[in-house]
């Protein structure tokens, strides 16, 4: 299966959850770890066994193990994965939900801020999974077992997700984003003034190797996976600047990376650094004026504005947008009046 997207996704902490374990039995001849687990789990393909050993997510009495590694009697073999296993985690919560629209094939809907998308380390409840547990009797399964879910998006960054209920669903819109088929815009408030009125940014995205909580460029590809942002600006406000940002990817963070890349992190973004003052005067009043503005917005300036996409069944472009929450118009609207009223300094 294609894997779902996942822009913005939290990276979190490095935690493994044990989905699978067995002892090799007395008299096991020597068997490829592939093959062996193959006999065992149901619906596992070898594609996804060997990709597994690739992650480093396959061990033989506690050592991690190749994909040609030969089980042997005797040997404990454990699988495990980042995810909890859903099956004994997902529990249906009546958690409120903007539903944008829903038929028989899908949902889309309208995520607010401080929701997470799944559970995972630290989060086991209250997420928008354990709310579509509540909401629909069953749902199907994407590559990497989060139910439901085709694309992601931060806890903090809030906006339009689109969610299958069938597996064939499920499937075909994977297969969209896949193929880049989609049409996403975020709309984010940046640090500076965006000399350009539109722009692209390209750069693979990967794991920083000094801070796994974040992501980085690697310009030259040498690590992460290709990543493109195309942006524009929508509106100046002397020390920050409105753009609009379409994705041609769907990386981890990918928006608040990129921006960062070309010097212009995400306002009010505390994993990038955007939560301090990095443009404008020394001035008290200036100050207090961005401390203030931090606190109606106490999140990264990011929201998931429209959406488009083919319908899995009848094939109809469906086009969906998501105006700018609360919090957001209230910042923005501060920068607007400040811009206005107070002179150059």
């Amino acid at each position: 299966m294609i894997p779902a997207e996942h822009e913005d996704e939290d990276p979190g902490e490095a935690e493994l959850f044990e989905h699978y374990s067995f002892e090799a039995a007395s008299g096991q001849e020597p068997l490829r770890i592939d093959k062996y687990l193959m006999n065992l789990i149901r619906n596992a393909t070898r594609n996804k066994i060997q990709q597994a050993a690739r992650d480093g997510n396959i061990r033989v009495n506690d050592q991690v193990v190749k994909q040609n590694y030969r089980v042997k009697s005797g040997d404990v073999v454990r699988v495990l994965f980042e995810h909890p296993p859903y099956e004994h985690l997902i529990k249906p919560e009546a958690i409120p939900l903007n539903i944008v629209y829903e038929d028989d094939a899908l949902m889309v809907i309208d995520k607010p801020a401080g929701m997470v998308v799944h559970p995972g380390h630290g989060n086991y409840s209250g997420t928008l999974v354990n709310a579509l547990a509540h909401h629909l009797d069953d749902m199907p399964m994407n590559s990497d077992n989060r139910p439901g879910l085709v694309h992601r998006i931060d806890k903090d960054t809030t906006g339009l997700l689109v969610i299958a209920k069938t597996q064939q669903a499920m499937a075909h819109l994977a297969r969209q984003f896949f193929e880049k088929t989609t049409e996403r815009e975020y709309i984010a408030l940046v640090w500076g003034n965006v000399e350009e009125d539109q722009g692209s940014v390209e750069g693979a995205i990967g794991r920083n190797p000094k801070n796994r909580l974040q992501m980085q460029v690697f310009p030259e590809g040498e690590q992460g996976k290709e990543a493109k942002t195309n942006y524009e600006v929508l509106e100046r406000f002397r020390y920050v600047t409105l753009v609009s940002c379409r994705l041609e990817t769907g990386r981890t963070h990918q928006i608040r990376v990129h921006m960062k890349y070309l010097g212009h992190p995400l306002f009010n973004d505390a994993r990038y650094g955007g939560d301090r003052i990095l443009k404008g005067t020394t001035f008290t009043k200036y100050r207090q004026f961005v401390e203030n503005a931090f606190a109606i917005l106490p999140r990264q300036a990011l929201h998931a504005h429209t959406l488009g996409f083919t319908h899995p069944e009848s094939g109809a472009w469906m086009a969906f947008r998501a105006e700018l929450p609360p919090d957001m118009t209230a910042c923005i609207e501060k920068w607007r009046h400040y811009t206005r009223h107070v002179p150059d300094e």
